[in-house]
């Protein structure tokens, strides 16, 4: 018996760990038939022993995603586990890594274990640090008054976000830390820092409009808001303190980013094109028209408004040679001082001012990160770019951020960082071999390709996190990224570079106007693309399980380097066909029952309403339908024979059974009888049918998904999809 794995890499022998007893088959008479039955298995176990072995300079890199697994593991809880559930995973892993310690197989997997329970741990600690009141009933009228903190400007609207707030008919202990209120922009806004008073209809932050859709009642908990609404007035200004601390430091960047849009809106005319060199520049792309949106988000191109990687990374590297050119002006300082790192240093810095001037989105903070270890390792002369940098920047950001780590943001910055890194780890040596000896025209041919290959990857890495979060294809993305990625890079950024250093002495009109002929080169790309056929198509949404198996094959393709990766490749397959076997409800409801939608024959959605609003857009996106099938008819049966209405409500009927969707409650005594299931926006306490989804239901559980089955009417809610959590709380 051998204590050890042996493997050959690279022609030599080396000693891959003791990771098993051994794994070397009995001679050929030793055994029985379970022996020689067992002995395929032995085979492939040695193979796989040998494979990790081999690549234990990646194993590293699968902390952040056991870390990641284990903030997962908390968030997919259908329970609020107790206080000390983290503690305890925590010291149990340390125990057995501590007992297991002389046997390296069984500590690898202590281990761990103890990485996963320490991002269960955080995700639960962030929760109770973040946890604050939520609304849990909507208030008309109410008075609010609170500090200004963020002022987002909107088409026809300003959204200010309030802290500590007082608020009429609510007790302190029932007041949330900060509410969100948009008002109209004929009035003017409140600046950031300034104590308002104002009165607004309030509601608490919106559940899901269907069992899996998007939550953003538990991304409005992290984020520190516990209602929204809106004011038909103007916001007053009343006497306060002023703020202190780092809120006053937060205020003067909010002050900062406003006066950005306002000297960005005096030099450009056109409201779209200041739009969009606003947004480049302070991080605020709500001003964006919809339509505007549409075509960048059509075209492939949406990624460009969100600053992200590759606005702050084009930014370090543009300070970055033009301080080292800078100083090597001088042969004295370039002979004496360490230009490269001085460089370096200003790189660092202007990632930081960047990231703080645009508000600190998680992508930002993931490239700060990454610039931040790329600078770094210059100035300690280590290689900057690696596998190990990714690992270390999504550590950090999950456990700054651990829900945020749920949300397309982070899932496809770091997908196609990951994607790039994994590819050019491959191809980077060969292509500096070949590329020697070519002329300026080869360089230019093979700088094209390399924009080409990377738009190909990133777009490729990121496809699957579009479906899932978007239900989305942007046919055309490689094609418009290879000419507005370029644009960007080398006359977008630089402007806004020149633009930042002049904004302080009220000359940064030049520099704007340059920059916005940037700007309207992207965006008529982005239209032209999106006006083409096929630029964009919607698909059914993709399930939560094949989304898992797309993202750890993805992974493992990418964090390993020998042939066995290419298993990941099989996961991934497979999660892209899943949504072709997950059936679609057969009717949904909303959370306040006033919006119903029933498939028809044809596959698609028909809704009560001709103005379905956002959680109809909800719908019909992850439907994968862009329009719904034809409006409810007021009287009489539809086309496809499924719906039939009277004045009363509708009748739903397929596979034998039937739904009744009630538009008054005298229709209850005959239909609670007669119909396997009652849809009510009112209370059906009484109602003797099967299933009974009425006002009350609807306040506890939320909207439900309905499949309509030869044996019943099954219902599924958003409350049995997520449970009861801190930012679950259902209205009394």
């Amino acid at each position: 018996m051998t204590a050890s794995v042996t493997t050959e890499r690279d022609g030599r022998r080396g000693d891959g760990g003791a990771l098993t007893e051994s794994w070397d088959d009995p001679p050929p008479s030793a055994g029985g038939p379970v022996a020689r039955a067992l002995a395929p298995l032995r085979r492939l176990g040695r193979w796989l022993v040998e494979e990790v072995a081999a690549d234990r300079e990646r194993w590293v890199l699968w902390g952040p995603v056991g870390f990641g697994t284990g903030a997962a593991l908390y968030f997919a809880l259908h329970a609020e586990p107790p206080w000390w559930s983290g503690l305890a995973a925590v010291g149990g892993a340390a125990v057995l890594l501590i007992g297991l310690r002389r046997w390296l197989a069984a500590a690898i997997l202590a281990l761990a274990g103890l990485v996963v329970a320490l991002g269960f741990l955080v995700a639960q600690a962030e929760t109770a640090r973040v946890a604050a009141p939520i609304l849990t009933r909507e208030l008309a009228g109410a008075e609010v008054t609170g500090r200004v903190m963020a002022v987002e400007r909107r088409p026809g609207a300003v959204r200010l976000t309030l802290r500590d707030p007082t608020i009429s008919r609510l007790n302190p202990e029932e007041t949330p830390k900060a509410v969100r209120i948009r008002i109209s922009d004929r009035h003017p806004p409140p600046a950031p820092g300034a104590m308002v008073r104002l009165r607004a209809s309030l509601s608490p932050p919106a559940p899901p409009a269907e069992p899996g859709a998007f939550d953003f009642q538990r991304r409005a908990f992290f984020m520190g808001l516990g209602a929204t609404g809106f004011s038909v007035g103007g916001a007053e200004t009343i006497e306060a303190p002023p703020v202190t601390g780092w809120s006053r430091v937060a205020v003067w960047f909010e002050q900062a980013r406003g006066h950005i849009a306002a000297r960005v809106a005096a030099t450009i005319a056109d409201p779209v094109e200041a739009s969009v060199t606003a947004a480049l520049l302070n991080g605020e792309e709500f001003a964006i028209p919809d339509a505007t949106m549409d075509a960048f988000r059509f075209s492939g191109l949406a990624h460009l408004l969100s600053i992200s990687g590759l606005h702050v990374g084009i930014a370090a590297g543009i300070l970055f040679y033009v301080v080292r050119a800078l100083l090597a002006l001088s042969p004295w300082i370039a002979l004496r001082w360490p230009i490269k790192k001085i460089a370096a240093l200003f790189g660092i810095l202007s990632a930081l001012a960047y990231t703080l001037l645009v508000g600190a989105p998680l992508p930002t903070v993931r490239s700060v990160l990454m610039t931040g270890m790329v600078m770094g390792a210059i100035m300690l002369d280590r290689d900057p770019l690696s596998m190990r940098l990714v690992a270390f920047a999504g550590l950090v950001t999950t456990a700054l951020d651990p829900e945020g780590m749920l949300g397309p943001s982070f899932q496809m910055s770091f997908a196609a960082v990951v994607a790039l890194i994994a590819v050019f780890e491959r191809i980077s040596e060969p292509m500096a071999v070949w590329r020697r000896g070519f002329g300026w025209f080869g360089q230019s041919l093979i700088y094209v390709g390399g924009i080409v290959l990377t738009s190909v990857i990133a777009t490729l890495a990121t496809l699957p996190f579009s479906l899932f979060h978007f239900q989305q294809i942007a046919f055309y993305g490689v094609l418009s990224n290879m000419i507005a990625i370029p644009i960007t890079s080398f006359w977008v950024m630089p402007w806004s570079l020149v633009a930042y250093a002049l904004f302080p002495f009220g000359w940064e009109a030049p520099a704007v106007i340059a920059m916005n002929w940037g700007d309207r080169a992207v965006i008529a790309t982005a239209v032209f693309f999106a006006g083409l056929p096929w630029s964009s198509i919607t698909v059914p949404a993709m399930p939560v399980g094949g989304f898992v198996a797309v993202v750890l094959g993805g992974l493992w393709l990418c964090g390993w380097t020998r042939p066995w990766r290419w298993l990941g490749l099989v996961a991934v397959l497979g999660g892209l066909a899943s949504p072709a076997l997950v059936a679609r409800p057969d009717l949904l409801v909303s959370g306040d029952g006033k919006l119903v939608g029933v498939r028809t024959a044809s596959g698609r959605l028909s809704l009560s309403a001709k103005s379905p609003g956002r959680t109809g857009e909800t719908w019909l996106q992850r439907d994968g339908t862009p329009q719904a099938a034809d409006s409810w008819p007021v009287s009489g049966g539809g086309a496809d024979g499924r719906l039939s209405c009277d004045a009363l409500g509708c009748v739903y009927r397929l596979h034998g059974r039937s739904a009744s969707i009630l538009r008054l409650p005298d229709a209850l005594d005959d239909d609670c009888g007669a119909t396997d299931a009652v849809i009510a926006a009112v209370s059906a306490r009484g109602c003797r049918a099967p299933l009974v989804i009425d006002r009350w239901r609807l306040r506890r559980e939320g909207a439900h998904a309905l499949y309509v089955t030869p044996d019943g009417v099954r219902a599924d809610s958003v409350r049995d999809h997520r449970g009861d959590r801190p930012w679950t709380a259902s209205r009394p």
